[in-house]
Order: structure tokens, then sequence, then C-alpha cells
């Protein structure tokens, strides 16, 4: 696993060389509030880093409920009975229920979906919660209920899958060949592309993401990605 510190958030790369998915710590006073929870196998390696900070984690905040990205959830709750945060949406995801609302797009929830994970949320999130320092803002697209979330100090932004940055800044649902996996996971694409023009409108100083590097000074790359998913719409369909 590497580490990599940029103020309060600390990113946290398993397989950085093959399949990089990140978690990530935001670090306040009490404690850590950590996002994502990575892959089956992670947990010990994330509480380390945790014990190597010197602060507890105090939190579990979900942008999604994809596999690679709760895939220690469980073994985490064991250890540490803090609460989990996920968006009210997709608490169903988390269930394994990819059932769709009337109101939205009826195209299939892709992805890893958990199945018999017995485990229930504590806390169910909506549009301007704040836990901490952390603003949570709704971003679909990805899966019906993807979240992400503003660090107000530092207006650093973990947006989950929103984009991905591994092979190239791309907005989920748009494929990048060398690492395609993101956008082949992705629920629905035009919902994607205007989640991403909202995180635009944030003007993040860093974009965190589950799949690749750090985005420092993102904006540029943001626009660039988000007039490249338009063009992939036009020419492909949703």
């Amino acid at each position: 696993m590497r580490v990599i510190k940029e103020g309060f958030l600390y990113q946290l790369t398993f397989m950085p060389k093959v399949f990089p998915v990140n978690c990530y710590f935001i670090e306040e006073e009490e404690g850590l509030t950590l996002i994502d929870a990575a892959l089956p196998n992670s947990a010990k390696p994330i509480l380390h880093a945790a014990e190597q900070i010197g602060k507890p984690i105090k939190r579990i905040v979900l942008t999604h409920a994809h596999s690679d990205h709760i895939g220690a959830l469980v073994e985490l709750k064991g250890k540490l009975d803090v609460p989990i945060y996920i968006s009210a949406r997709d608490s169903r995801l988390l269930a394994g229920d990819t059932s769709l609302d009337p109101t939205e797009p009826q195209t299939p929830i892709r992805g890893g979906v958990p199945k018999n994970i017995k485990i229930k949320p504590d806390v169910l999130l909506r549009e301007g919660d704040e836990i901490g320092s952390l603003i949570a803002f709704e971003t679909p697209g990805h899966t019906p209920g993807s979240m992400s979330f503003l660090d107000k100090r530092t207006n650093s932004l973990i947006a989950g899958d929103a984009f991905q940055t591994r092979g190239g800044t791309a907005v989920s649902g748009v494929t990048v060949p060398w690492f395609p996996f993101p956008a082949m996971a992705t629920w629905n694409k035009n919902l994607a592309l205007q989640s991403a023009k909202k995180v635009r409108g944030l003007k993040p100083t860093i974009l965190a993401v589950g799949h690749g590097e750090l985005l420092r000074g993102p904006v540029t790359q943001i626009e660039k990605a988000i007039q490249k998913a338009e063009a992939f719409l036009q020419n492909k369909g949703a």
C-alpha cells in the first residue's frame, strides 16, 4: 500500500501499478474520517496507516456501494465499531437491492454489487449534509446514489468514481482503453456527465478519485474531460 499526504488528505493506494484502488483519510482534530474501504484484506494496512498518523478512525464514509469501495467494510466495522455513512439511495445497493425508482433512468446498475453484506449503515446522507469538515454532494451516474465530499477548509474533493485519473482524466462512463473498468461499471452516462459538471462548478483545488493519482489544480483537466464526455455521448449515445 502507498500513502500520499496532501494537507488534511491522505490517499491510500492498493496495487498502484496494476489496478489502483484508493481510499482516503481526512484528518480532523479529534481523529480521522475514512472515505471508502478499498478491497477485501485491506483492513490491516488501513488500520496500520491510522496508527502511523497517530489518530483514531472515528467514522467510515462511503462514496458508493461498489465492491472495490466497501471491500474491508465488515472487518473494519467489527474492529472499530464506528458509524458508517452512505447516501440514502446507495444504502439500497449496499443491501444488494438493484431495483430502480420509476423516476430514474431504467439502465441496469452495473459493477460489483454487494451480496449478503450483513451490515447496515448508521447514517444516511443527503445533499448538503456535513460530516466534520466535509460537505456531501450528490453526484449520481456511476451508481444511482454516488456522492462526493468537499473539504470546506481546503476545497479538496473526494469524488469516488465520478471521475477516474488512471490512464488520463475521464468522466465516469467514458472508456479509457488502457483502464476501462470504471466505465464498464457505470450505471448512467448522462447523469455521470451532469455530475461532472456539478463537480466543475465546485472548483476543487484537488480532485481525489477511486482509481488514479491525485489531481492538483484540476479545473483544466476536469473541463477537458467534460468536453470529451460530451463528444462521446453525441457519438455513442447513452
